[in-house]
């Protein structure tokens, strides 16, 4: 029986019991089910739909999408209750996707005609580059992120130390027997795809290999805070801070790396430090990992980090979507892994795992800050196999 996502419930409420239609924008990194979502959604609803992907259509070709519009409406002039719903997938491969959208939506409002209509994307910047028209009024969107370990549970039947190995990609699970295999899947049909077709071919890079070793170095450090002047020493081209900040940005917007600010009220301060990297799925590192899982499981301190990334990651895709904010903060040694900032509200995590005696930064922060909560996670506090199925913001 094939698993379905949360969000089905929610793609089912707006589309068929709200009164008020809104184009519905669902967005997040790729292979994460999210054509899969609406395909699932589709069988269930009694409504008539169109679907279409643009995913091969030229650039250039806007017109594309009022032909898709065009059958969407026949199929809604057909049915009894005079609904319908169209979809198309990969809406950013078409330029100024959002004038022609636009254009259609209003002429349907006009028309009194009830055509519903689900737009994807796999990128959050993306999607805002076709953005040239404004929607306000006319659209929510929905963050289809990373499966969680829960999820991953629930559908394969992963361990928490599966999940942290293996992340939270469904579609590479039938592989993992083969680890090989499965290394060469996450690196050849994600990471290389992601990089390739959502950034390269769509936003101007003018050093895709500086970028593409930022990705590698990111990984590699996840969970660690790296200024940006260090990192300049490691990389084989040259560049300046400004633009590492700039692919840092476009990593993040494509679901892959993330660059965490560090917590201070001083917000000049914030956007100035050095960011602390942290993957959105772990399997990012172990694709690109010289060992293998048993190996790993050997090494407290490097199994350690990748706990504290997968808790990272955990916090991160429960972030997006403007739900709470999540940074890291440092002073001098002390060091707290992870905040979360919402509504004023502060809230401290410390990971401790593996074997590595580090100090901790809680007591230190507790003072300057004030923090409304502070929790420990792994040695003897909360553990992080139980954290991974909390959802942060319950908290």
């Amino acid at each position: 029986m094939e698993y379905i996502r949360p969000l089905i419930s929610i793609l089912k409420k707006r589309l068929e019991n709200e009164p008020r239609r809104f184009i519905q924008v669902i967005y997040g990194p790729r292979q994460v089910g999210k054509t899969t979502l609406v395909q699932q959604f589709l069988k269930q609803t009694a409504l008539p739909y169109h679907y279409a992907s643009a995913d091969a259509v030229m650039a250039a070709d806007s017109v594309w999408i009022s032909q898709q519009w065009e059958a969407a409406r026949i199929a809604c002039m057909k049915a009894t209750d005079n609904k319908a719903v169209l979809v198309i997938d990969e809406i950013q491969k078409i330029e100024n996707w959002s004038e022609w959208v636009k254009k259609e939506w209003d002429s349907d409002s006009a028309a009194g005609l009830e055509l519903y209509v689900i737009l994807l994307g796999s990128s959050r910047l993306l999607l805002q580059q076709g953005h040239t028209e404004s929607l306000a009024g006319r659209y929510e969107s929905t963050y289809a992120g990373h499966w969680s370990y829960s999820e991953m549970k629930e559908a394969f039947g992963f361990t928490p130390e599966h999940f942290v190995w293996f992340g939270g990609y469904p579609g590479s699970v039938p592989l993992m027997e083969d680890e090989m295999r499965w290394k060469q899947y996450i690196r050849d049909s994600l990471i290389e795809t992601t990089v390739s077709k959502d950034i390269l071919m769509l936003t101007r890079v003018d050093k895709p290999a500086l970028m593409k070793r930022l990705f590698e170095l990111g990984c590699h450090y996840s969970g660690q805070t790296l200024s940006y002047n260090k990192l300049l020493g490691q990389l084989l081209d040259a560049g300046n801070t400004t633009t590492l900040s700039h692919y840092v940005n476009l990593l993040d917007s494509a679901g892959l790396l993330a660059g965490l600010e560090k917590f201070t009220p001083n917000q000049i301060r914030q956007r100035s430090s050095s960011p602390k990297f942290q993957v959105y799925n772990t399997a990012l590192i172990s694709a690109q990992h010289s060992m293998n899982y048993e190996e790993i499981r050997n090494q407290p301190d490097a199994w350690g980090r990748l706990v504290t990334s997968a808790v990272g990651a955990h916090l991160l895709n429960h972030s997006r979507g403007g739900r709470f904010k999540l940074m890291y903060w440092r002073h001098g040694n002390d060091e707290v892994d992870f905040v979360m900032e919402k509504d004023g509200q502060v809230f401290g995590l410390e990971i401790k795992s593996g074997s590595a005696r580090r100090r901790s930064g809680m007591q230190a922060f507790s003072k300057q800050h004030q923090p409304h909560k502070m929790l420990l996670i792994g040695n003897s506090g909360l553990p992080w196999q139980e954290f991974l199925q909390i959802n942060p913001e319950t908290l």
